[in-house]
C-alpha cells in the first residue's frame, strides 16, 4: 500500500441509496493494508443518546459511528488523556472504547462532556475496499483543518464541506437530500 487515509475526511457523494452514508463526514482513524477504520461525525442518534441518559446519568448526544458493531462504544476525547486505553487522532485528540474510564472522568469532572463525542459502532472497510469506492467516486478525500472532533455536527457539517470544496460540490450542497427528486 502506498498511501494511507488516516486523519483525512471523507465526503460521501449525493447519491440515492439513502443508505446511512448519504451524506455522510467520516474521519478515517486507521488505514493500512488491511482495511479502513473510520467514524461518522455527523448523524446524530437521538435513540441511543436518549438510552444512555438513562445508563450513564448525564445527557450526551450519541451519533452512528457507522454500520458495523453497533453494539460497541467508541468515544473521540479532546485535550486530556482519561485512560490509558486510547489511540492518537491528533496531537489534541484521541480514540478510546474505554467507558468505564472515560465515563468516570466526566463524573469525577476530569473530563467535560463538551470535550468528548459518544459514537455508536464504526465504518470499516476491508483490504482495497476503500481504495476501490474512492476511485469510484463514492467518497471525496478532503484535508480539513482546525475541525473540532468533538463539536455536535449535523448534516450542515457535509453541506459546509462542500460548499468550502466549491466547483461541482456547490451543486452538490444545494442539490435536495433525495436526489431523485432533483
Amino acid at each position: 500500500m502506498n498511501y494511507s487515509y488516516k486523519g483525512k475526511i471523507l465526503i460521501s457523494t449525493p447519491d440515492i441509496s439513502g443508505d446511512i452514508f448519504s451524506r455522510s463526514v467520516v474521519l478515517i482513524i486507521d488505514h493500512n493494508e488491511n482495511g479502513a477504520f473510520g467514524l461518522i461525525l455527523n448523524k446524530k442518534n437521538n435513540k441511543i443518546s436518549s438510552r444512555l441518559l438513562d445508563i450513564f446519568g448525564f445527557s450526551v448526544d450519541v451519533y452512528e459511528g457507522g454500520p458495523v458493531e453497533n453494539d460497541k462504544i467508541f468515544f473521540i476525547c479532546k485535550s486530556q488523556k482519561v485512560t490509558e486505553n486510547f489511540s492518537e487522532i491528533t496531537d489534541e485528540f484521541y480514540l478510546s472504547e474505554d467507558v468505564e474510564n472515560v465515563v468516570a472522568a466526566i463524573l469525577d469532572q476530569r473530563i467535560s462532556v463538551s470535550d468528548i463525542k459518544v459514537f455508536s459502532g464504526y465504518s470499516g472497510w476491508a483490504a482495497h475496499q476503500l481504495e476501490s469506492e474512492i476511485h469510484r467516486k463514492m467518497w471525496t478525500v478532503v484535508d480539513v483543518y482546525n475541525l473540532d472532533y468533538t463539536s455536535p455536527n449535523d448534516q450542515n457539517l457535509w453541506k459546509n464541506i462542500m460548499q468550502n470544496l466549491g466547483g461541482e460540490y456547490l451543486l452538490w450542497a444545494n442539490s435536495p437530500e433525495d436526489v431523485s427528486m432533483n
